[in-house]
């Protein structure tokens, strides 16, 4: 690795390993926080639908703005959000009780982290793109191994300072965040102009129609990122009846986030051998024998297990995903694909709070898991039809 990508990769790496170790303590320790806030299971849910539906909203509608080109860059809406999210832990910091403004708050930070996270991506491609080269699958990883080593020690840390302890923490790392992604600036290039016949399908009718398996394949997501999402924004609730506590829940998902490591930091050789349609059908099937782990589970030894899952699942999904936006789509769609990937993940997580939440009041996690394997089942029948779709499509185009 040459000093100059060594010095992009390492500012990279620092930008997503922040990231996630906030992400650590706003969407995985969700209910942790929220439960000693007062809330009830059906009102967590309901917050998290709440700020989830408002970035599927957002999410496009900022790419649609980035893909334009003008003074909203990556960076420049990386830096907002970050600001935004530490005002949102200051404040959360602060606020001792009152469950109406807690609500408010907890959802807007929540939407916000989650329209940032398909613009870090889109972000590598752009710099990529000026010459600024950065080992994208290290870095990806190493960002889950922020998440991994936050989670750890943060579910061990609840237990000694209480759930103040997850704003702390998030102030600490969003304000590094801040400083690295303010002298994180892309050289002066001039910008390849986009090719005559080339045109942004801002809207998403449009883009439906232009990329159809794509969008086929997103809600296939969807459905993957239901279960994904029931497990890590309920996995208190789902081990607590096999004796599990919030220090082993800190266990499972450092067990998961570190695993994603090796197989995101290996992402570029493994494409060389396997391709991206393949991975991303083996990362389906990966989101459903985990389901059906933790369904299965009879104690924490195979929670862990199905946590491990994660390394041919998430890991695989993410870059992947990354990788079939950029080889399916033209240039002034790329943000905007990355996006609506995103958004797969964030509408999973609506339809999970919606449901999930009232599920585990109503009938328990058992039934729960249960209803989140039949619709992961179901996400990978689509997910092999749209990518049928999408190779189709590809051979429409060349000839």
């Amino acid at each position: 690795m040459t000093n100059t990508r060594k010095f992009w990769t390492l500012r990279y790496i620092i930008i997503n390993a922040t990231y996630f170790a906030v992400y650590s303590g706003i969407h995985a320790y969700a209910s942790v926080f929220l439960l000693e806030k007062g809330f009830s299971n059906t009102l967590i849910g309901i917050t998290l639908a709440l700020a989830n539906i408002l970035s599927v909203i957002f999410q496009p509608f900022i790419a649609g703005l980035i893909d334009k080109q003008g003074k909203l860059t990556n960076r420049n809406v990386s830096m907002a959000s970050t600001a935004l999210l530490l005002i949102g832990s200051v404040l959360l910091l602060l606020i001792k009780s009152g469950i109406a403004v807690i609500f408010i708050i907890f959802a807007l930070i929540y939407m916000v982290q989650m329209v940032y996270q398909p613009i870090i991506t889109a972000m590598y491609f752009e710099y990529e793109a000026a010459g600024c080269h950065i080992y994208y699958g290290l870095a990806r990883g190493l960002g889950s191994a922020g998440f991994a080593v936050t989670s750890f020690f943060t579910g061990r840390a609840i237990g000694k300072f209480g759930v103040t302890i997850l704003m702390i923490l998030d102030i600490i790392f969003l304000t590094i965040a801040l400083i690295v992604l303010y002298f994180f600036k892309k050289p002066k290039v001039e910008t390849p102009k986009a090719e005559k016949n080339e045109v942004a399908h801002n809207n998403l009718f449009s883009f439906i129609k232009t990329f159809p398996g794509f969008m086929l394949f997103v809600l296939a997501a969807v459905c993957f990122f239901f279960a994904h999402n029931a497990i890590n924004d309920y996995m208190i609730q789902i081990i607590t009846p096999l004796g599990g506590t919030e220090a082993q829940m800190g266990t499972a998902v450092f067990i998961a986030a570190l695993l994603e490591l090796p197989t995101m930091a290996l992402i570029d050789k493994i494409m060389k051998k396997i391709s991206v349609k393949n991975l991303l059908l083996i990362s389906a099937t990966a989101f459903l024998i985990k389901t059906l782990l933790m369904l299965l589970a009879p104690n924490m030894v195979i929670v862990y297990i199905s946590q491990a899952m994660q390394m041919f699942a998430y890991a695989v999904f993410i870059p992947a995903g990354a990788y079939f936006v950029n080889q399916t789509m033209a240039r002034l769609d790329q943000v905007k694909g990355q996006a609506y990937i995103n958004c797969s993940i964030t509408l999973g997580g609506v339809f999970s709070s919606l449901v999930c939440g009232r599920l585990l009041d109503i009938k328990g996690p058992h039934f729960m898991l249960i209803v989140s394997l039949a619709v992961t089942a179901i996400g990978l029948v689509i997910a092999f039809f749209a990518l049928k779709v999408v190779a189709i499509s590809r051979k429409t185009t060349l000839k």
